[in-house]
């Protein structure tokens, strides 16, 4: 794979860059539309979506950072996008273009007035892997093996106007209004900014590490802070196999069960003990050793789930509260999902669209054993999505609703009954986590 000697930095750069990509798109329409003339539909729009898929990515790799993060999280969507845009996009978890050597070189020069060379008992030029907000390549220090992680340039000063030229597209994506938009934006700009703050990681690292050290089958590098700044975390090397090819290679499922359970109970700990959740839930940020151990090795998005927000939300997971009507409008207007301003139309429309999305997401809380290998779980799932995608009666809405919290908790939910059914974990004890309390 090529490297990169520069990452366009400056905003008329960036926005020059994406202006270039909306071209190609145009040009794709073009096509589309003369497809349409020999082809079925259905081709035609595969075809459509296919090449759209690849000139976006291709455009947002070369710019790295916050541009390709939304789309590292819109890969997590599988029941919204087109699978060519889910297949493409996933690949911002691992497969972009890495910053050259000189250009690393330059980078701890910057940082640590030497080159890694000169750090480090060893130090590999290539990277072992590059992702959205940085690369990683392996090093050696008094007999240690270490993981140097490298963030790209000016991905944290970019942030903000790289949301600002991707707003339009997530408005339309997933239909939000301008009005009262901007707290969900601001949302993922926070949280954007955080996960460029190394120190903040580090520490977060260090606090989830001590919190789940009595969880089975979970562990965690350790880090190394005279080699870490805001811009450079050092880090045990960790052996293993990336979640997604553990997937696809493991044929053992009591293996598979013993992961599953370990990345349940994780998560479990995390949002039911600790309030505050690994808000990234994607293969990239986790490893499997070969004992079957699941490694956690990055905690730059992390998510405080405030009490006013938590308390209602899980009460919602009760099938009990969920048929009260009385107790269900009074939850769904704690949860912003429901407001004062809205007609009785408006009501009833979302009320109803929220007990269905609510009722099926819960499935897996009602049972002290879930299988998550199911198809028919997550068929459901991918149904239901479509139908609200294709609903006519959300135009015209204002489909902003719901607390902005719920950004990164659904983000997480998605995230993790995916991957819970990438590892074909069929035996779940959902309360489990209870006994490491």
């Amino acid at each position: 794979m090529k490297t990169l000697d520069k990452i366009p930095t400056s905003k008329i750069q960036r926005a020059s860059k994406l202006i270039s990509t909306g071209a190609k798109v145009g040009v794709n329409y073009l096509k589309y539309y003369g497809d349409k003339i020999t082809k079925t539909e259905e081709e035609a729009k595969n075809t459509l979506n296919e090449n759209n898929a690849t000139d976006i990515y291709d455009g947002l790799k070369e710019l790295k950072g916050s541009a390709l993060k939304v789309a590292q999280m819109l890969s997590m969507e599988k029941n919204i996008l087109p699978a060519a845009y889910v297949e493409k996009f996933s690949l911002s978890q691992f497969q972009v273009p890495p910053l050259s050597a000189p250009l690393v070189a330059k980078i701890f020069k910057t940082y640590f007035g030497k080159k890694p060379t000169e750090l480090f008992d060893h130090f590999e030029p290539n990277s072992t892997n590059a992702a959205s907000i940085g690369q990683v390549h392996k090093a050696m220090k008094d007999g240690k093996e270490l993981a140097v992680k490298i963030q790209y340039p000016g991905v944290s000063d970019s942030i903000s106007s790289d949301l600002a030229m991707v707003k339009p597209i997530a408005m339309k994506m997933f239909n939000i209004k301008g009005k009262n938009s901007d707290q969900y934006f601001k949302e993922v700009e926070d949280k954007l900014l955080e996960e460029t703050d190394y120190v903040l990681e580090i520490n977060q690292s260090l606090e989830i590490r001590k919190s789940c050290e009595n969880l089975p089958n979970l562990a965690f590098p350790d880090y190394y802070s005279e080699y870490s700044n805001d811009r450079i975390i050092t880090m045990d090397w960790m052996h293993g196999k990336h979640l997604s090819t553990f997937c696809a290679e493991n044929k053992d499922p009591e293996l598979a069960n013993q992961v599953g359970q370990a990345l349940w109970d994780f998560y479990m700990f995390q949002i039911h003990h600790l309030k505050k959740v690994h808000a990234d839930p994607h293969p990239g940020n986790f490893l499997v050793s070969p004992e079957g151990t699941l490694i956690a090795i990055d905690f730059g998005c992390m998510k405080t789930i405030p009490q006013d927000f938590y308390i209602p939300y899980f009460e919602l997971a009760v099938r009990e509260n969920l048929d009260n009507k009385e107790f269900l409008d009074a939850k769904l207007l704690e949860l912003e999902i429901i407001r004062l301003d809205d007609s009785e139309d408006e009501k009833q429309f979302f009320t109803e669209i929220f007990y269905e999305l609510l009722y099926l997401f819960t499935t897996p809380f009602q049972e002290e054993n879930f299988n998550f290998s199911d198809g028919k779980f997550f068929a459901a799932i991918a149904e239901l999505g479509q139908k609200y995608a294709k609903n006519t009666q959300m135009k015209g809405r204002n489909a902003n609703r719901g607390s902005r919290h719920f950004i990164y908790m659904n983000r997480t939910f998605f995230g993790l009954y995916n991957l819970m059914h990438d590892i074909k974990a069929n035996n779940i004890i959902i309360n489990n986590y209870k006994k490491f309390q």
